[in-house]
């Protein structure tokens, strides 16, 4: 048997589905990956249980003549690999992959379409549902199968598209519970020592691509805020992204040089995870986010914004607290309260352990053999 997985980028399928594929592999699948390679800006992220990569010149920009050329390199690997199963993932990966591989379904080929987080939800933009929204319906069609990782992305799709195709859900892509677990004290203050951070210090991480959407800049204005009320507080920001500079301006701005340090991007992150307070994400829209599922696994606290990723793994008051993007003065608050309550935090991070346990890589594993291996080898 013999998948292929695509995405727009290759930094994708490296941080998304590594396990799926050595699991995949184990049963004896050949699996190969198809996508733009931009593995050189991701800072030693390295692509591993493959058999066979192909860079195929897919474009996050709709209107790029680049997806043309992936769109004929790519029908071109299909007539010639005769694949079993194709996994598709990103919107113009999945497009360009779904239109390409027209012929080869009828031959017999299974294509799959995971949908990491719809640009249309409750409370998105008109562009989200007017451009976004009638797009992933038209093509709805072209996979037999839609898999979403979240429950509401699962209950629209399941109402919208089921009529097109087979709709599933799954917990997320999964965390690896091996590498993200709780540190004992000495395993943290090595890992505090290699961060140069203190013992004493209170210690936020926010990990994900820095741009608009994760919207650092409110974590930012937060600890503006906290400065004189924490004074041991630091802030970590692990990203790399197209709002670097405007980060380290409003840093510089806010006189915070010694409080928020930008880690840029790292693959090494069960290093770090452990030994910070508490993990805080501001962003506005999550399909399913691994950095909450990480914290959580690492028996952290969360403070997090409102949006349906975060809504599912987050319950408010319970495993950290929830609130609006752009309130940073809510922010402030929650992060100077949490602060002084160590025993809050630490019930806090015990409820979050145990609500991430269906979200391990060993538990999303399962899903995926259920939906793509036993469905794949019965064919």
């Amino acid at each position: 048997m013999k998948i292929l997985y695509t995405a727009t980028v290759l930094s994708h399928i490296c941080q998304f589905h590594l396990p799926h594929m050595k699991m995949l592999r184990e049963q004896g699948w050949e699996v190969h990956a198809a996508a733009h390679d931009n593995l050189a800006v991701k800072n030693g992220l390295q692509l591993k249980n493959c058999d066979r990569f192909m860079e195929i010149p897919f474009d996050r920009s709709p209107k790029s003549p680049n997806n043309l050329k992936a769109y004929r390199k790519l029908k071109k690997l299909l007539a010639e690999e005769h694949y079993d199963v194709i996994l598709c993932n990103t919107p113009m990966g999945g497009i360009v992959t779904r239109l390409a591989a027209k012929k080869t379904r009828k031959q017999g080929t299974r294509v799959v379409y995971m949908a990491h987080g719809f640009h249309f939800f409750k409370g998105a933009s008109k562009t989200g549902w007017l451009v976004y929204y009638p797009i992933e319906k038209h093509m709805a069609k072209y996979c037999d199968l839609l898999i979403t990782v979240n429950e509401e992305d699962y209950a629209l799709a399941k109402e919208r598209f089921g009529s097109r195709t087979e709709i599933a859900h799954i917990h997320g892509v999964g965390v690896d519970e091996e590498r993200y677990r709780p540190a004992t004290v000495e395993e943290q203050r090595v890992m505090r020592e290699a961060e140069g951070l203190g013992a004493d210090d209170f210690v936020i991480l926010c990990t994900g691509e820095l741009n608009e959407n994760k919207n650092q800049k409110t974590l930012v204005a937060a600890a503006a805020k906290l400065a004189d009320r924490i004074p041991n507080l630091k802030v970590l920001l692990a990203g790399n992204g197209s709002a670097e500079q405007a980060l380290w301006d409003q840093i510089a701005a806010s006189g915070l040089r010694d409080t928020v340090k930008l880690l840029g991007y790292r693959t090494d992150l069960e290093r770090v995870v452990p030994a910070v307070d508490l993990v805080v994400s501001c962003s506005f829209r999550e399909g399913m986010p691994l950095n909450i599922i990480e914290a959580m696994l690492c028996k952290k606290p969360v403070v997090a914004s409102h949006n349906r990723g975060h809504d599912e793994l987050v319950e408010d008051g319970v495993t950290g607290v929830l609130l609006e993007p752009a309130d940073a003065d809510g922010f402030a608050d929650a992060i100077l309260l949490l602060s002084r309550g160590t025993e809050e935090r630490m019930l806090m991070g015990e409820a979050g352990r145990k609500k991430a346990q269906d979200y391990k890589v060993s538990s999303v594993s399962n899903e995926i053999r259920e939906l793509i291996l036993k469905e794949g080898s019965a064919k």
